[in-house]
C-alpha cells in the first residue's frame, strides 16, 4: 500500500488508514486482531482513535494487542481528545489540562510513551484557541506527541492555529481531519485551500458516506448494518434519506459496474485521487469490510469517471469563495 506524506511534514501514513471507532461495542477483541492484522499485512500503518471510543475500550483493545500479536512500530497510532463523556451528557473541552489530562489516559490505555499524531478532536466553544494550541505544543516538546492536528475545526480557527504554532521551531500543524466523500465535500469551500496554503495534510473520515457509498442501502437498510442499530442510525440516516445523495449513491454503481469494481471501490478511489488528501479512514467493523476496503488502492480511475463523479456531486460554491 502506498505511503503518503501528510502535507509537508516528515509524518508519512499509508493511503488507507484503520478507524476503530466500533472497537470494544461492534468489533470485539478477537475480530479486532484480525483486522488489525490483515490491515498491516495489506501495507497500511495508520490507525486512528480516540479517548471517546467506546469511553477508551477502542484504546484499551489497541494497546492490548500492541502487548501482544503486534508490535508497536508498525504502526503510525493517532488518537484524538477533547470529547469528554459524563453523567451530565458529552461536552467538550480543549483545555490544556483537559487536553493532556485525556492524552496521559490514552498513552496508558495504549501501553506506548507517544503516540505519532496527536488531534484536538473538534472545537470548544469556551476554551481559547491559544489555550488548545499551547496544550498541542506541550504535547510535542514533552515526547508525548510526535505531531499534531486538528479534527473538524472549521478553516479560520485551522489557519489561525497553525499561525500560533508556526512561532515555535520545528513544531507546527500536520493534519487536518475531517469527514470528507462524494457525499460530504464541504471541506473543498475553505478547509481544503487552508490545507493546500498552509501545507498540511487532510485525513477523510466516513470516506463511503457513512457506509452509504457501499451500495447497501440502494434498496433497503440490511438488518445488520449501521443504519438499523438503534445507536448508530441516526448518523447514517442523513445520506440515506437524502435525494441528492441517491443520485450520487446510483453514479458510483453505475461506474463499478462498467469498471468490474465494487462501489466502495470506486468511491474511495475518488477520494484518494483528491488534492492534499494523505489518507482516507474505514471504519471496518469485520474483516471482511477491510478486505473489501483494501481493494480501492490499486484502483485508478479513468479521468471521464472521476469527471462525471466530479458533476454529480458537485459542491455549490458561492461569495465569499468564489468571487
Amino acid at each position: 500500500m502506498e505511503r503518503r506524506q501528510v502535507g509537508g511534514s516528515g509524518l508519512h501514513v499509508s493511503a488507507l488508514g484503520l478507524g476503530t471507532m466500533s472497537w470494544g461495542r461492534d468489533t470485539d477483541a478477537d475480530d479486532a486482531a484480525q483486522i488489525l492484522r490483515a490491515f498491516l499485512d495489506a501495507g497500511g500503518s495508520l490507525v486512528d482513535t480516540a479517548a471517546a471510543y467506546g469511553d477508551g475500550d477502542a484504546e484499551q483493545m489497541l494497546g492490548d494487542l500492541l502487548d501482544g500479536p503486534v508490535a508497536r512500530e508498525e504502526l503510525v497510532i493517532a488518537t484524538k481528545a477533547g470529547v469528554r463523556h459524563g453523567p451530565e451528557g458529552t461536552r467538550r473541552d480543549a483545555s490544556r489540562g483537559g487536553l493532556l489530562g485525556e492524552l496521559d489516559a490514552s498513552l496508558q490505555r495504549l501501553g506506548t510513551d507517544h503516540v505519532d499524531l496527536f488531534l484536538v478532536a473538534c472545537p470548544d466553544p469556551v476554551t481559547p484557541l491559544e489555550e488548545t494550541v499551547s496544550a498541542l505544543r506541550l504535547a510535542v516538546t514533552s515526547g508525548r506527541a510526535r505531531y499534531v492536528g486538528l479534527s473538524n475545526f472549521p478553516a479560520w480557527a485551522s489557519a489561525r492555529a497553525a499561525t500560533l504554532l508556526e512561532s515555535t521551531d520545528g513544531i507546527g500543524l500536520a493534519a487536518l481531519e475531517l469527514e470528507y466523500s462524494l457525499l460530504q465535500r464541504g471541506l473543498e469551500r475553505e478547509v481544503g485551500p487552508a490545507a493546500a496554503a498552509l501545507g498540511l495534510g487532510l485525513l477523510a473520515w466516513s470516506p463511503l458516506g457513512r457506509g452509504v457509498l457501499t451500495g447497501k442501502y440502494r434498496r433497503s437498510v440490511p438488518a445488520d448494518s449501521r443504519g438499523a442499530s438503534n445507536r448508530l442510525a441516526g448518523f447514517v440516516e442523513p445520506y440515506v434519506e437524502d435525494a441528492g445523495a441517491a443520485s450520487v449513491v446510483e453514479a458510483v454503481a453505475t461506474a463499478a459496474d462498467g469498471l468490474g469494481r465494487a462501489p466502495l471501490e470506486v468511491a474511495l478511489a475518488w477520494l484518494l485521487a483528491r488534492p492534499q488528501v494523505a489518507s482516507a479512514i474505514v471504519g471496518a467493523r469485520t474483516p471482511v469490510h477491510l478486505r473489501g476496503a483494501t481493494g480501492a488502492v490499486d484502483l485508478d480511475l479513468p479521468a471521464e469517471v472521476h469527471g462525471a463523479l466530479d458533476d454529480v456531486s458537485g459542491l455549490s460554491l458561492g461569495y465569499p469563495e468564489r468571487w
